[in-house]
């Protein structure tokens, strides 16, 4: 799972285009909306586009995403319980 969330923490940097923070100050408990990372809803429609191509991971209603993307660390276990590829 280590890899996962190395892996995970480029790709949202990079999809969101996010300059200012590196991987490293990515933490589990970190959460995504009003966080660090100050992503909005528009930004979380962007990772959920990303988990379905990169992870075949489907997060398909709001009340799943509201838990899903609580933080960076309930994102990771969510993709590795749930990803085909």
């Amino acid at each position: 799972m280590d890899s996962l969330k190395e892996k995970l923490k480029v790709k949202i940097l990079d999809r969101l285009n996010i300059q200012d923070v590196t991987p490293d100050q990515i933490d589990e408990d970190d959460p995504f909306v009003g966080g660090e990372l100050a992503i909005d809803s528009i930004d979380i429609l962007e990772l959920v586009i990303m988990i379905e191509e990169d992870y075949g991971v489907r997060i398909d209603n709001k009340e799943l995403g509201a838990e899903v993307f609580k933080t960076f660390g309930s994102l990771v276990k969510y993709i590795a319980e749930h990803r085909v590829r």
